[in-house]
């Protein structure tokens, strides 16, 4: 028995509906990295505010095909690619957005005296326009409390994904652009006797959730197993 006609047209929309998100973050990614939109309006605008209400509808789509299959059982491979599709997607979505609140964007082990940006990193982010700011501390972030080697500072800052811009006997710089959006992060390691601190800024001032303090974290950890 053929699939009614127009039950096919309508679960064949419920299967655009549901594809309409990723496609679209997709496109969002795609452009924000060749830098034909900013990263508030890809990121900001078009994966997070449109996207979120988007996978709202693609859900709706989703369920809809269930019913429309229970209608027409010869409906069942395109209910199941909508339900997959906009279930995935829904999913990632309540995933990232639990993430996302005010969490500091500059972020050190050291608020009472954070280690300042080199010339060549402060220049950098006068030129992405970084509003300025002051490093907050971190829950469960904490300097090493010795005088590490730039050497292993450097390896620490590879270790966790960061590129090394430069070092000195007293301080490693660095710098690390994320694979989706390439949301960037200035990174910088203050040695003195006694001590070593860390501090991670984002390029940008959006409240995108923990990322500075994961890297941050990161970067520590790693410095205490080389240690």
């Amino acid at each position: 028995m053929q699939p009614d006609k127009k039950l096919t047209g309508w679960a064949r929309l419920a299967v655009l509906i549901a594809c309409i998100t990723p496609v679209m973050v997709l496109v969002a990614v795609l452009a924000t990295r060749l830098g034909w939109i900013s990263l508030e309006t890809g990121l900001g605008v078009m994966a997070l505010k449109l996207g979120s209400i988007l996978a709202w509808a693609g859900l709706a789509a989703a369920l809809l095909s269930v019913l429309l299959m229970l209608k027409d059982r010869g409906l069942w491979l395109y209910a199941l690619t909508a339900m997959l599709v906009a279930g995935g997607t829904f999913g990632v979505y309540k995933y990232q957005l639990s993430r996302i609140g005010p969490d500091p964007r500059d972020v050190t082990t050291n608020a009472d005296d954070a280690p300042g940006f080199g010339r060549t990193m402060l220049s950098d982010r006068r030129a992405a326009r970084v509003l300025p700011s002051s490093a907050v501390a971190c829950e469960g972030l904490q300097a090493i409390d010795s005088q590490l080697s730039p050497d292993v500072a450097a390896w620490a800052l590879k270790q966790s994904g960061v590129t090394v811009m430069g070092s000195s006997p007293f301080r490693v710089d660095g710098w690390q652009q994320g694979m989706w959006f390439g949301i960037q992060h200035d990174v910088t390691v203050r040695i003195r006797p006694g001590r070593t601190d860390v501090r991670v800024a984002a390029r940008d001032n959006m409240p995108i959730g923990p990322r500075a303090c994961d890297l941050a974290k990161r970067v520590v950890a790693e410095m205490n197993a080389l240690r």
